[in-house]
Protein backbone atom coordinates (compact mmCIF):
# COMPACT_ATOMS: atom_id res chain seq x y z
CA UNK A 1 0.00 0.00 0.00
CA UNK A 2 2.89 2.51 1.12
CA UNK A 3 4.39 1.48 -2.17
CA UNK A 4 1.16 2.92 -4.34
CA UNK A 5 0.49 6.29 -2.37
CA UNK A 6 4.27 7.11 -2.92
CA UNK A 7 3.69 5.94 -6.66
CA UNK A 8 1.00 7.99 -6.96
CA UNK A 9 2.43 10.92 -5.46
CA UNK A 10 5.94 10.54 -7.54
CA UNK A 11 3.10 10.60 -10.16
CA UNK A 12 1.47 13.93 -9.62
CA UNK A 13 4.88 15.73 -8.79
CA UNK A 14 6.14 14.74 -11.46
CA UNK A 15 3.52 15.71 -13.87
CA UNK A 16 2.73 19.07 -11.49
CA UNK A 17 6.58 20.21 -12.26
CA UNK A 18 7.42 19.29 -15.80
CA UNK A 19 7.75 21.98 -18.08
CA UNK A 20 4.70 21.20 -19.74
CA UNK A 21 2.88 25.15 -21.44
CA UNK A 22 -0.32 25.72 -20.46
CA UNK A 23 -3.38 24.99 -23.29
CA UNK A 24 -6.43 26.42 -24.13
CA UNK A 25 -8.95 24.09 -22.49
CA UNK A 26 -12.70 24.42 -22.03
CA UNK A 27 -14.23 24.94 -19.08
CA UNK A 28 -14.14 22.18 -16.50
CA UNK A 29 -15.38 21.88 -12.62
CA UNK A 30 -12.64 23.21 -10.09
CA UNK A 31 -12.19 23.62 -6.02
CA UNK A 32 -14.31 20.64 -5.27
CA UNK A 33 -11.90 17.91 -4.35
CA UNK A 34 -12.33 15.51 -1.05
CA UNK A 35 -8.83 15.18 0.61
CA UNK A 36 -6.75 17.46 -1.52
CA UNK A 37 -6.96 20.91 -1.29
CA UNK A 38 -6.76 22.61 -5.17
CA UNK A 39 -4.60 25.79 -5.91
CA UNK A 40 -8.04 27.69 -6.82
CA UNK A 41 -9.22 30.82 -5.07
CA UNK A 42 -13.27 32.17 -5.53
CA UNK A 43 -13.67 34.12 -8.46
CA UNK A 44 -14.63 37.62 -7.24
CA UNK A 45 -18.32 38.00 -6.56
CA UNK A 46 -18.81 34.26 -6.34
CA UNK A 47 -18.91 32.65 -2.59
CA UNK A 48 -19.13 28.59 -1.90
CA UNK A 49 -20.40 26.72 1.04
CA UNK A 50 -19.25 23.07 1.16
CA UNK A 51 -20.50 20.46 3.29
CA UNK A 52 -18.94 17.17 3.62
CA UNK A 53 -19.10 13.78 5.66
CA UNK A 54 -17.21 10.70 6.29
CA UNK A 55 -18.58 7.28 7.49
CA UNK A 56 -16.77 4.23 8.68
CA UNK A 57 -18.21 1.64 10.73
CA UNK A 58 -15.33 -0.42 11.68
CA UNK A 59 -14.07 -0.84 14.35
CA UNK A 60 -16.48 1.24 15.43
CA UNK A 61 -19.05 3.50 13.95
CA UNK A 62 -17.77 7.02 13.17
CA UNK A 63 -19.23 9.73 11.09
CA UNK A 64 -16.89 12.89 10.64
CA UNK A 65 -18.51 15.83 8.96
CA UNK A 66 -17.15 19.25 8.03
CA UNK A 67 -18.88 22.47 7.02
CA UNK A 68 -16.39 25.65 4.70
CA UNK A 69 -17.70 28.46 4.09
CA UNK A 70 -15.30 30.87 1.24
CA UNK A 71 -15.06 34.46 0.53
CA UNK A 72 -13.28 36.27 -2.29
CA UNK A 73 -11.72 39.09 -0.36
CA UNK A 74 -12.02 42.48 -3.46
CA UNK A 75 -10.50 39.54 -6.27
CA UNK A 76 -9.17 36.38 -6.37
CA UNK A 77 -6.00 36.86 -4.98
CA UNK A 78 -7.29 36.73 -1.73
CA UNK A 79 -9.82 34.46 0.09
CA UNK A 80 -10.59 33.86 3.40
CA UNK A 81 -13.35 30.77 4.47
CA UNK A 82 -14.06 29.12 8.34
CA UNK A 83 -13.92 25.69 8.18
CA UNK A 84 -16.18 23.68 11.00
CA UNK A 85 -16.16 20.45 11.83
CA UNK A 86 -18.26 18.25 13.65
CA UNK A 87 -18.06 14.30 14.73
CA UNK A 88 -20.16 11.48 16.53
CA UNK A 89 -17.25 9.43 17.58
CA UNK A 90 -17.30 5.36 19.02
CA UNK A 91 -20.90 4.73 18.09
CA UNK A 92 -22.32 8.25 19.09
CA UNK A 93 -20.92 7.96 21.90
CA UNK A 94 -19.06 11.12 21.64
CA UNK A 95 -20.39 13.91 19.71
CA UNK A 96 -19.23 17.39 19.40
CA UNK A 97 -17.99 20.38 17.04
CA UNK A 98 -13.93 20.09 16.58
CA UNK A 99 -10.87 23.01 16.32
CA UNK A 100 -12.67 25.41 13.99
CA UNK A 101 -10.38 26.33 11.39
CA UNK A 102 -9.88 30.10 10.18
CA UNK A 103 -8.44 30.27 6.98
CA UNK A 104 -6.59 32.82 4.52
CA UNK A 105 -5.09 32.17 1.21
CA UNK A 106 -3.26 34.04 -1.43
CA UNK A 107 -3.52 33.20 -5.41
CA UNK A 108 0.04 33.74 -6.49
CA UNK A 109 -0.62 32.01 -9.72
CA UNK A 110 -3.54 30.56 -11.55
CA UNK A 111 -3.52 28.12 -14.45
CA UNK A 112 -2.39 30.57 -17.51
CA UNK A 113 1.22 30.52 -15.65
CA UNK A 114 3.24 27.33 -15.82
CA UNK A 115 0.96 26.03 -12.75
CA UNK A 116 -2.03 27.15 -10.37
CA UNK A 117 -0.39 28.38 -6.60
CA UNK A 118 -2.32 29.33 -3.60
CA UNK A 119 -1.31 28.67 -0.26
CA UNK A 120 -3.03 28.94 2.64
CA UNK A 121 -2.12 30.32 6.43
CA UNK A 122 -4.96 28.63 8.69
CA UNK A 123 -5.43 29.78 12.53
CA UNK A 124 -6.54 26.94 14.71
CA UNK A 125 -8.85 27.49 17.36
CA UNK A 126 -9.64 25.77 20.61
CA UNK A 127 -13.72 25.05 20.10
CA UNK A 128 -13.28 21.31 20.29
CA UNK A 129 -13.58 19.35 23.97
CA UNK A 130 -10.46 17.99 25.15
CA UNK A 131 -12.51 15.94 27.48
CA UNK A 132 -14.57 14.05 24.82
CA UNK A 133 -10.98 13.98 22.29
CA UNK A 134 -12.62 16.57 20.05
CA UNK A 135 -9.76 19.05 20.14
CA UNK A 136 -5.74 20.02 21.29
CA UNK A 137 -7.00 22.58 23.82
CA UNK A 138 -4.60 25.67 22.53
CA UNK A 139 -4.58 27.78 19.60
CA UNK A 140 -2.43 26.72 16.66
CA UNK A 141 -1.02 27.38 13.11
CA UNK A 142 -1.55 25.61 9.63
CA UNK A 143 0.25 26.01 6.22
CA UNK A 144 -0.71 24.22 3.24
CA UNK A 145 0.92 24.48 -0.48
CA UNK A 146 -1.51 23.75 -3.29
CA UNK A 147 -0.17 22.96 -6.38
CA UNK A 148 -2.39 22.58 -9.80
CA UNK A 149 -1.75 21.67 -13.08
CA UNK A 150 -3.96 21.15 -16.23
CA UNK A 151 -1.97 18.85 -17.81
CA UNK A 152 -4.44 18.06 -20.98
CA UNK A 153 -8.24 18.37 -21.93
CA UNK A 154 -8.56 15.41 -19.70
CA UNK A 155 -6.11 15.40 -17.13
CA UNK A 156 -5.52 17.54 -14.19
CA UNK A 157 -3.09 16.97 -11.20
CA UNK A 158 -2.72 18.38 -8.04
CA UNK A 159 0.02 18.31 -5.02
CA UNK A 160 -0.10 20.02 -1.27
CA UNK A 161 2.18 19.79 1.27
CA UNK A 162 1.72 21.26 4.70
CA UNK A 163 2.10 21.54 8.48
CA UNK A 164 0.29 22.06 11.61
CA UNK A 165 1.81 22.98 15.24
CA UNK A 166 -0.06 23.03 18.02
CA UNK A 167 2.43 24.49 20.92
CA UNK A 168 1.87 23.66 24.70
CA UNK A 169 -0.20 20.97 24.37
CA UNK A 170 -1.55 19.48 28.26
CA UNK A 171 -1.29 15.87 28.59
CA UNK A 172 -1.05 13.10 31.29
CA UNK A 173 1.43 10.82 31.79
CA UNK A 174 1.15 6.81 33.03
CA UNK A 175 1.82 8.24 36.99
CA UNK A 176 -0.80 11.08 36.23
CA UNK A 177 1.42 14.08 36.46
CA UNK A 178 0.55 16.55 33.54
CA UNK A 179 3.11 17.49 30.90
CA UNK A 180 2.92 19.99 28.08
CA UNK A 181 4.05 19.46 24.52
CA UNK A 182 4.71 20.89 21.15
CA UNK A 183 2.57 18.60 18.63
CA UNK A 184 3.28 18.56 15.04
CA UNK A 185 1.60 17.45 12.22
CA UNK A 186 2.68 17.19 8.28
CA UNK A 187 0.77 15.93 5.46
CA UNK A 188 1.62 15.12 2.58
CA UNK A 189 -0.45 14.46 -0.43
CA UNK A 190 -1.59 14.35 -4.32
CA UNK A 191 -4.23 13.83 -6.94
CA UNK A 192 -4.95 12.62 -10.17
CA UNK A 193 -8.98 13.54 -11.84
CA UNK A 194 -9.65 12.76 -15.17
CA UNK A 195 -12.27 14.73 -16.75
CA UNK A 196 -14.40 12.25 -18.36
CA UNK A 197 -16.30 15.48 -19.18
CA UNK A 198 -16.75 19.24 -18.17
CA UNK A 199 -19.36 18.37 -15.55
CA UNK A 200 -18.27 14.50 -14.58
CA UNK A 201 -14.72 13.56 -13.37
CA UNK A 202 -13.00 10.77 -11.82
CA UNK A 203 -10.58 11.24 -9.08
CA UNK A 204 -7.61 9.81 -6.88
CA UNK A 205 -6.34 11.06 -4.28
CA UNK A 206 -3.86 10.28 -2.06
CA UNK A 207 -2.85 11.79 1.60
CA UNK A 208 -0.26 10.72 3.86
CA UNK A 209 -0.09 12.38 7.52
CA UNK A 210 2.32 12.34 9.54
CA UNK A 211 0.75 12.56 13.03
CA UNK A 212 1.97 13.15 16.74
CA UNK A 213 0.25 12.55 20.33
CA UNK A 214 1.06 12.70 24.23
CA UNK A 215 2.35 8.94 25.44
CA UNK A 216 2.22 7.20 27.89
CA UNK A 217 5.82 8.22 29.21
CA UNK A 218 4.47 11.84 28.70
CA UNK A 219 7.03 11.94 25.80
CA UNK A 220 5.36 12.99 21.74
CA UNK A 221 4.83 9.83 19.95
CA UNK A 222 4.61 9.54 15.89
CA UNK A 223 2.23 7.53 13.78
CA UNK A 224 1.66 7.68 10.35
CA UNK A 225 -1.63 7.42 8.50
CA UNK A 226 -2.24 7.03 4.76
CA UNK A 227 -5.70 7.97 3.07
CA UNK A 228 -6.06 6.86 -0.52
CA UNK A 229 -9.41 7.76 -1.59
CA UNK A 230 -11.46 6.68 -5.11
CA UNK A 231 -14.27 8.73 -6.00
CA UNK A 232 -15.57 10.71 -7.89
CA UNK A 233 -17.89 14.11 -9.37
CA UNK A 234 -20.70 15.91 -11.27
CA UNK A 235 -21.58 19.53 -11.85
CA UNK A 236 -25.05 20.57 -11.61
CA UNK A 237 -25.47 24.62 -13.12
CA UNK A 238 -29.15 25.99 -12.26
CA UNK A 239 -29.09 29.25 -13.78
CA UNK A 240 -26.06 31.38 -11.75
CA UNK A 241 -25.91 28.13 -8.99
CA UNK A 242 -23.68 25.52 -9.16
CA UNK A 243 -24.17 22.53 -7.30
CA UNK A 244 -21.31 19.63 -7.33
CA UNK A 245 -22.58 16.61 -5.27
CA UNK A 246 -19.51 14.11 -4.78
CA UNK A 247 -19.19 10.66 -3.10
CA UNK A 248 -15.91 8.36 -2.48
CA UNK A 249 -14.69 5.10 -1.02
CA UNK A 250 -11.44 6.19 1.82
CA UNK A 251 -9.19 3.39 2.66
CA UNK A 252 -7.33 4.08 5.71
CA UNK A 253 -4.40 2.62 6.77
CA UNK A 254 -2.80 3.62 10.49
CA UNK A 255 -0.38 1.50 12.32
CA UNK A 256 -0.90 -1.91 11.09
CA UNK A 257 -4.85 -1.65 10.96
CA UNK A 258 -6.93 -0.61 7.61
CA UNK A 259 -10.66 1.09 7.50
CA UNK A 260 -12.39 1.62 4.33
CA UNK A 261 -15.49 3.57 4.48
CA UNK A 262 -17.72 6.45 2.38
CA UNK A 263 -17.48 10.19 1.93
CA UNK A 264 -19.89 12.40 0.59
CA UNK A 265 -19.47 15.87 -0.55
CA UNK A 266 -22.25 18.61 -1.55
CA UNK A 267 -21.15 22.29 -2.89
CA UNK A 268 -23.10 25.33 -3.92
CA UNK A 269 -21.01 28.25 -5.09
CA UNK A 270 -23.25 30.99 -6.47
CA UNK A 271 -22.79 34.84 -7.09
CA UNK A 272 -23.65 37.43 -4.09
Amino acid sequence: MKLHATAIRMICMLMVFTGLSYGQFSDVIEDNSFYIEEAYNQEAGIVQHITNGAYFSSPQKDILLSFTQEWPVGSQDHQLSVTIPYAFMNGNTVSGVGDVLLNYRYQVSTGDDWAAVAPRLSAVFPTGSTDKGLGLGVVGVQINLPVSKRLTEALVAHVNVGATVMPSVKGKDALGSEVKKTLSFVNIGASVIVLVSPRLNLMLEEVTNFVSEIGANGDVERSVETILSPGLRYAIDVDNLQIVPGVAAPMVFSVGEQRTGIFFYLSFEHPF
